[in-house]
């Protein structure tokens, strides 16, 4: 019974002493690394300075008002938690 298990643990070693690849070599060799590191962001058009202006104080009214209910969101839960914990009865 127990040369069974040290043969079976043999053929095991010698079936993992392949030369595996690892998933980066495997990209390296493919080329799928080499254009990500190239690639430069290119645009056609470009904004002028008034877009660029109109651009940020669009996005600044968001986070504002994203921001803003955000707050009124936690502000509710938290008298909502405070007034439940309060009345509480334990």
């Amino acid at each position: 019974m127990l040369s069974g298990v040290i043969s079976a643990m043999k053929t095991t070693l010698k079936n993992n002493k392949r030369d595996r690849k690892s998933a980066i070599k495997k990209l390296k060799d493919s080329g799928a690394l080499d254009h990500t590191y190239k690639t430069e962001l290119h645009f056609e058009k470009k904004a002028t300075p008034y877009q660029l202006k109109k651009i940020r104080e669009k996005v600044q009214r968001e986070n504002r008002r994203i921001m803003t209910r955000n707050i009124v969101i936690v502000t509710i839960l938290m008298i909502l938690l405070i007034y439940f914990i309060g009345f509480a009865k334990f």
